[in-house]
């Protein structure tokens, strides 16, 4: 292999390398469909999960926000000033999907239950996660999961 195709293997192989990165606007979910990725807000406080996205018109399908939570623990969310429909996908500590919640209906403030051991919870756009093969047994990829307990570590 000559000095030119070391630097192409060299090459293809950083770009693997970086594509296995975690960078914190960036979750990459693998499920039945292959991988999904979103550009997001992380909303890891109090005031900042309190207002999720509320209020705003519209979101690319290729955004989201992912709430990060501290522990483990039960998840209730609402649409109340949620003025888009939305996919609220509940994941464990070690980035497993436990469950979705599809097309959460804008400004309906009945209570959606997450469930109990849920760390992260990941809102795109709704009706996108089924088409996107997501579900429960997908794994999500992002540095906020403690990555010596994650389902698909960052590198």
């Amino acid at each position: 292999m000559g000095i030119v195709g070391a630097t192409i293997g060299l090459t293809l192989l950083t770009a693997v390398a970086a594509g296995a990165q975690c960078r914190p606007e960036v979750a990459e979910l693998r499920g039945g469909g292959g991988v999904a990725r979103f550009t997001v807000e992380v909303a890891d406080d109090g005031a900042e999960r309190a207002t999720g996205l509320m209020n705003r018109p519209s979101m690319p399908s290729s955004a989201g926000m992912l709430f990060v939570y501290d522990a483990p623990q039960r998840a209730g969310f609402w649409m109340k000033n949620t003025l888009i429909p939305l996919d609220m996908i509940f994941i464990d500590p070690a980035g497993v999907v436990l469950g979705v919640h599809e097309n959460a209906v804008p400004l309906d403030e009945s209570p959606i239950d997450g469930g109990s051991g849920v760390q992260f919870v990941l809102e795109i756009n709704g009706g996108l996660a089924r088409p996107l093969g997501i579900g429960p047994g997908s794994v999500l990829r992002h540095p906020a999961v403690a990555q010596d307990q994650a389902a698909w570590p960052c590198n």
